[in-house]
């Protein structure tokens, strides 16, 4: 089972990629972030087309995730995090037979020291709290997404600049995704590499894919029950060349 995780940064305009991909790379279960459309607006039909269920929550111009199935009923679908108050519609999760998927798209952070970067570090710790709850449920699971957080220097072009004072690269940041590690839970790429300088994300500006500028940013967490079976990840870097292509490139593990 083939599992991808996509932030296709509108996909309003990004749907003929992500069909594309699709046809090409046959990820069984996909879960795609900022989707940026309102629910009416989603493209349920078109994805059935293409031989994929899903489900959805977004919201016009910002936000929204979706996963999507080809390897089964998506069921016992959770839109947010449980007990933690956010108009953000940033995380679903559902269960395909007996694998458990959960896709976040990690809140940015705006700048050290901000509003906004103290509300990251809020809801990293609710999502952590929820995860360690939802692993003792399920410990067949998969953690995706966009995490606006590169693990650590092999993951950043430049670690001088991508500091610890940095955005995406803070202290407090990476040791939030250490906790939720903690809980169990295995980076998909890093079980078969351990190489830098392989990105899923690289900045519009400065010609920053043209130049490798990027981050790897965009992640797949497998619990200990499929750590064994994870056999293969990488990241595809092929759409990211394509026209008006989203920023981030798919990201992807193996099972079985």
């Amino acid at each position: 089972m083939k599992i991808a995780s996509w932030n296709v940064n509108s996909l309003n305009v990004r749907l003929p990629h992500l069909l594309q991909w699709l046809g090409d790379a046959t990820p069984d279960i996909v879960g795609i972030q900022e989707t940026k459309l309102e629910d009416p607006k989603f493209p349920r039909e078109a994805l059935e087309a293409a031989g994929y269920a899903s489900v959805f929550q977004g919201q016009k111009t910002y936000n929204g995730v979706a996963l999507l199935s080809r390897a089964g009923a998506l069921a016992d679908v959770q839109m947010g995090i449980p007990g933690f108050e956010d108009e953000q519609r940033r995380v679903i999760a559902a269960t395909v037979g007996d694998l458990r998927v959960i896709n976040l798209y990690v809140v940015n952070g705006q700048d050290v020291g901000t509003e906004k970067y103290a509300y990251k570090l809020r809801w990293l710790e609710a999502v952590r709290a929820w995860i360690a709850a939802e692993l003792q449920a399920h410990p067949k699971l998969v953690v995706l997404g966009d995490f606006n957080i590169a693990p650590d220097a092999r993951d950043v072009h430049d670690p001088e600049v991508w500091n610890d004072a940095h955005i995406l690269t803070s202290t407090a940041e990476r040791d939030a995704l250490r906790d939720l590690l903690a809980l169990g839970l295995h980076d998909g790429f890093r079980l078969h590499s351990d190489a830098a300088g392989v990105f899923s994300w690289w900045d519009y500006r400065q010609a920053g894919f043209r130049r490798d500028l990027g981050l790897r940013i965009d992640l797949t967490l497998v619990s200990d029950a499929l750590k064994a079976s994870a056999s293969a990840s990488g990241i595809d870097r092929e759409p990211r060349t394509w026209e008006r292509p989203s920023d981030h490139a798919p990201a992807w593990v193996q099972l079985g």
